[in-house]
This record gives C-alpha cells, sequence and structure tokens, in this order.
C-alpha cells in the first residue's frame, strides 16, 4: 500500500526535475505525467517512482 510519503507535492516534484511547477501542470494536460490528488485537499501529488522513471528516459536519451 503507498504512503502519503511515497509522493511529493508540485513545488517538490519541479525541484526534484528541475522544472517549474508550471511545467509540471502543462505536462500533466498533455498526458506527459500521471497526477494523482490528494483525497482531502485535492492537491496533486506526484509518485517519487514515476519522476525517478521520467528523468531516466531523459538521461538515456
Amino acid at each position: 500500500m503507498k504512503k502519503i510519503i511515497d509522493y511529493l507535492k508540485i513545488k517538490d516534484a519541479a525541484s526534484f526535475l528541475g522544472v517549474t511547477p508550471n511545467t509540471l501542470r502543462n505536462w500533466e494536460k498533455d498526458k506527459k505525467i500521471t497526477v494523482y490528488r490528494n483525497p482531502q485537499n485535492a492537491y496533486r501529488l506526484y509518485k517519487k517512482e514515476d519522476l525517478e522513471k521520467l528523468l531516466n528516459s531523459i538521461e538515456s536519451k
């Protein structure tokens, strides 16, 4: 079972990837990244493993 510590908020995810939060929002619109929502407050959440896969795919190009 996933725990909240397995996810990053948009600001933290953007910092992890080295992009802006608006870039992540655009990637969400373009279906380039999966976004999850916190059930209590609807904040955007990103799985750390998804972000790491994205970084690995970028680095391998």
